[in-house]
């Protein structure tokens, strides 16, 4: 009997790009390969934005942030720990692999204030706005 994988929630993708990302994703998988995009949330409020990216199982070290222009861009590896103790694995869907995943930031940002930090799994970038560049303003009518 050999072993299938079967994902209901893939049968109808939401998007084209739920569509495009499912097809490599399988495709580099069913070849034996694994693909890492770690999940990202993207939040505002009254004085900054956040990014919160998903990847469990890598340390602080195993990042590389990096801010060019008006992109911040957010890098790095998780490495499969293959162990010579005789594991008989039955499936591994756990993703390792190398993984970039980059953003381009509003105007309205202190660049020269962000803040990272890693928790539970979570990579926490904290970008300030500059309230000196407002992007939103009200106009009066005369």
């Amino acid at each position: 009997m050999s072993i299938i994988r079967y994902k209901t929630s893939d049968l109808l993708p939401t998007s084209f790009s739920s569509l495009v990302d499912g097809f490599f994703n399988d495709s580099l998988t069913r070849s034996g390969g694994s693909a890492f995009l770690p999940k990202v949330d993207i939040i505002e409020n009254e004085t900054s934005y956040e990014l919160h990216v998903a990847a469990p199982g890598l340390s602080k070290e195993d990042f590389n942030i990096e801010l060019n222009d008006n992109f911040i861009t957010v890098s790095g590896e998780r490495k499969f720990q293959n162990e010579k103790n005789e594991k008989n694995y039955h499936s591994i869907e756990t993703q390792y692999g190398s993984f970039s995943r980059s953003f381009s930031l509003p105007e309205n940002v202190d660049s020269s204030k962000i803040n990272a930090k890693y928790n539970n799994g979570i990579l926490e970038l904290t970008i300030p706005k500059d309230e000196k560049k407002a992007i939103k303003t009200t106009i009066k009518v005369n």
